[in-house]
C-alpha cells in the first residue's frame, strides 16, 4: 500500500478507537490550556502562550476533523453514530475551552507585555484570539433507471438532491411536483422548527449579554459588512434593481403554465407556486436559449470533467496533482491526490474526492478541511489535507456518470475551496485555508465558477460519452448566453434567504414559518406552500452561517470584479494572473483582511459594476 507522506489522517477506525481518540485529545488539550492558564502575567512569553496554543491548534484540528468527518462519509452506520456522538462531546469541550478566563487573561497579559515578539501574523493571531475570547459567553430515461422499485413496481424517489431536483425540473404533473415540494420543505418540520426558534432566542440573549443590540450585530462585527443596516441596504437596493427582470420572467412562466395546462388538461389558476418554480425556470432555459439540459449532460461524463477540471486548476495555479493509489480511505469510491508546487517541487498537501451519494452520507456538496496547513510545534510546516464530498449523479448499467451543467459548476466551486485550503500558507491553524471573513469565504470559489461559462475551459472538460466529440459550438454559445436566464428570480430567491436570515437574527422571538412565507411573498411574489417551513431544513442557519447568508451575494461582488478586471482582460488561463491570484487571494488564508487581499490583486478597492453586468443589469441605470 502506498504511503502518503505527512498525511496524519487515519481511516482504519472503529467506534472504540474514535471514542478513545476523542478522550485522549481532550485530555491533551486540557493539559495545554491548564499550563497556559496557570502562568502569571509576569511569566507569559511567546513560546509559553502563543506557540503553545498554536501548536495545540495544529494537532487538535487534524484529530478533531478526522473523527468528525466520519459521520459524513463512513459506510459503517455504527462508525457514523460514534462520530456524531464524539462530535457532540468535542463541541461541548470546545465551548468549555473557549470560555477559559485564565487562558484569556494569559493572552491579554502577553499582548500588553510584548508588542514586538513574533511575526505580523502572530500578532494578528493574538488579536483574533482575544477578540474571540471577549465574545465567548458560548457557542462554538437515465434518471429513472437509477431509481429503485418497490414491490408494486413503482419507482422510489427520495428527497436527496440527485432525486429531488431532476423531478422538480422535469416532472410535468403539477400534483407530483407539489407532493415532492411539500415533503422536501417539511423535512424534520416540528423538531427543527422548535430548535431554530430556540436558537433565535438564545442567540438574542447572548448578544444582549455581550452588549450587542442583536445577534446580527454581534456576528457582523467581525465580518466585512460590519453592521446589519449595511447588509439590509445592500439586499434591498439589489432587489429593486432585479425586480424588472423578475416581472418579465414571471410573465413568461405564466404563459408556459397556461400552455401546459391547456395541452394536458391540468387546472390553470393564473399563479406560480413553489412547486412550479424550477419546472418553468428549466423550461425558460430550454425554450428561450434552446439549451437542452439532457443533451448537454451527454458531453459531461464524470471522468472527462474530472480530468479537465484538474488540468485547468493545475495550469492556472502552477500546481501538479498525482493520484495516490492503493491507499487507505473510508470507502472504495474515494480517490486521493497529492498536490505539489511546480516551481519548488514542495509538497503542499493532499485532497480526497468522494463524489457519489450513498446511504448515511452527507447530503450536499462541500469541502472539508481535515488537516490545516500551519507551523507545527517543531517549526516545520504541516501540510494541508482536505476532502471534497459531493452527491453527483451515479453511473447506470449502460451509461457512465453524466453531470448536468449545474453539477459541473458545483464541482468547480467546491474544488475551488479545496485549492484555497491547500494553497494557503499561514503560520497559524486559526488562519489556515478558508479561515477568512465569512462574507468573503465564497468569493474565491465563486470567481472560479466563471470558467464553467467560458468556451475554452468548457471544451477542455467535456466530450461526448459515446462518440468522444466535443460540444458543438452552437450548443456552447447557447449555454453561455443562458447564464442570465432567470437571473431576476434566482437572485431574488437568494435575497429572500439572506433577508430572512437577517430578519430572524434582529429579533428576540420569531414564528419562522409565518415570517418565511411573508418574506417569500414580498420578494418572490408567492407565499410558502401551506404546511411547510423551508427554514426548518435551511442548514446554514444552524451550521455556522447565521446572520451571514447574505455573504453569497455580497462576495459575488468581489468575485466578479476579480474575474472581469484581471482574468477577462488579461486571459482566463494567464499564468501571470493565476499566479497573482494564488499569491494575493489564496496564499494568505485568513492572515490578512480580505479587503487588503482584494486591493493587492486588483490594484484598487473593489467596485460593483462587473457584478451588475453579470446579472444582465445596466450598472449606470
Amino acid at each position: 500500500m502506498s504511503s502518503t507522506k505527512d498525511n496524519k489522517l487515519i481511516w482504519k477506525l472503529t467506534p472504540d478507537i474514535i471514542k478513545k481518540s476523542a478522550d485522549d485529545l481532550m485530555t491533551k488539550t486540557k493539559t495545554v490550556y491548564d499550563t497556559v492558564g496557570a502562568l502569571s502575567s509576569e511569566s507569559v512569553t511567546y513560546n509559553s502562550v502563543v506557540k503553545a496554543l498554536a501548536d495545540n491548534d495544529c494537532e487538535y484540528a487534524v484529530v478533531r476533523n478526522n473523527l468528525d468527518f466520519m459521520q459524513h462519509v463512513s459506510p459503517d452506520k455504527d462508525l457514523r453514530n460514534s462520530s456524531v456522538e464524539v462530535d457532540k462531546k468535542l463541541s461541548e469541550f470546545d465551548v468549555e475551552m473557549s470560555m477559559r478566563q485564565d487562558v484569556f487573561d494569559a493572552l491579554v497579559a502577553f499582548e500588553k507585555k510584548s508588542s514586538t515578539d513574533g511575526s505580523t501574523e502572530s500578532k494578528r493571531y493574538v488579536e483574533r484570539m482575544i477578540k474571540l475570547g471577549r465574545r465567548n459567553a458560548g457557542v462554538p430515461e437515465d434518471f429513472l433507471k437509477s431509481l429503485e422499485k418497490n414491490e408494486d413496481g413503482k419507482l422510489k424517489v427520495s428527497l436527496k438532491y440527485p432525486h429531488y431536483f431532476p423531478c422538480m425540473k422535469k416532472a410535468r404533473n403539477p400534483e407530483t411536483r407539489k407532493k415532492l415540494e411539500t415533503a422536501f420543505n417539511s423535512r424534520c418540520l416540528k423538531p427543527n422548527t422548535a430548535i431554530l426558534e430556540e436558537l433565535v432566542e438564545l442567540r438574542s440573549q447572548k448578544a444582549d449579554i455581550l452588549g450587542f443590540p442583536t445577534h446580527a450585530a454581534f456576528v457582523l462585527d467581525m465580518r466585512m459588512a460590519k453592521d446589519p443596516e449595511k447588509v439590509r441596504t445592500f439586499l434591498v437596493d439589489l432587489a429593486q434593481k432585479l425586480r424588472p427582470l423578475q416581472e418579465q420572467e414571471v410573465k413568461v412562466y405564466l404563459e408556459y403554465k397556461k400552455e401546459e395546462c391547456d395541452k394536458y388538461g391540468y387546472e390553470y389558476d393564473g399563479k406560480i407556486h413553489y412547486w412550479d418554480l424550477r419546472y418553468y425556470m428549466t423550461m425558460t432555459e430550454e425554450r428561450q436559449y434552446a439549451v437542452d439540459s439532457n443533451l448537454l449532460k451527454e458531453y459531461f461524463p464524470m471522468e472527462v470533467v474530472t480530468t479537465g477540471l484538474l488540468d485547468i486548476y493545475q495550469e492556472l495555479l502552477n500546481l501538479k496533482f498525482t493520484q495516490v493509489k492503493d491507499v487507505e480511505v473510508w470507502h472504495p469510491e474515494v480517490t486521493l491526490y497529492s498536490v505539489v508546487d511546480r516551481e519548488s517541487s514542495n509538497l503542499l498537501g493532499y485532497f480526497y474526492l468522494d463524489l457519489y451519494p450513498r446511504e448515511g452520507k452527507y447530503g450536499h456538496a462541500a469541502c472539508f478541511g481535515l488537516q490545516p496547513g500551519c507551523i507545527q510545534p517543531d517549526g516545520k510546516r504541516q501540510i494541508t489535507v482536505a476532502a471534497m464530498v459531493a452527491n453527483f449523479t451515479k453511473p447506470t448499467e449502460d451509461k457512465p456518470a453524466l453531470l448536468t451543467h449545474d453539477e459541473v459548476e458545483t464541482y468547480f466551486h467546491e474544488f475551488g475551496h479545496v485549492m484555497h485550503q491547500i494553497c494557503a500558507q499561514s503560520e497559524f491553524a486559526l488562519f489556515s485555508g478558508t479561515s477568512v471573513e465569512r462574507d468573503f469565504v465564497e468569493a474565491p470559489s465563486q470567481m472560479l465558477e466563471n470558467w464553467c461559462w467560458e468556451k475554452e475551459p468548457l471544451q477542455r472538460m467535456s466530450k461526448h460519452y459515446k462518440t468522444g466529440e466535443a460540444i458543438p459550438d452552437h450548443l456552447l454559445d447557447k449555454l453561455i448566453k443562458s447564464r442570465i436566464a432567470n437571473a431576476g428570480m434566482f437572485n431574488l430567491r437568494q435575497i429572500l434567504l439572506g433577508m430572512f436570515d437577517q430578519t430572524i437574527h434582529t429579533q428576540k422571538k420569531v414564528d419562522t414559518a409565518k415570517l418565511f412565507s411573508e418574506i417569500s411573498q414580498e420578494y418572490l411574489g408567492f407565499p410558502s406552500t401551506e404546511g411547510t417551513n423551508m427554514s426548518a431544513s435551511f442548514g446554514h442557519l444552524a451550521g455556522g452561517y447565521d446572520a451571514q447568508y447574505y455573504g453569497y451575494m455580497w462576495s459575488e461582488v468581489f468575485c466578479m470584479d476579480m474575474f472581469y478586471t484581471r482574468f477577462k482582460k488579461e486571459g482566463i488561463m494567464s499564468p501571470k494572473v493565476g499566479g497573482d491570484y494564488r499569491r494575493c487571494i489564496l496564499q494568505p488564508g485568513g492572515s490578512i483582511d480580505a479587503a487588503d487581499m482584494l486591493r493587492n490583486f486588483l490594484g484598487r478597492d473593489p467596485t460593483p459594476e462587473a457584478f451588475l453586468i453579470s446579472k444582465g443589469l445596466n450598472p449606470n441605470a
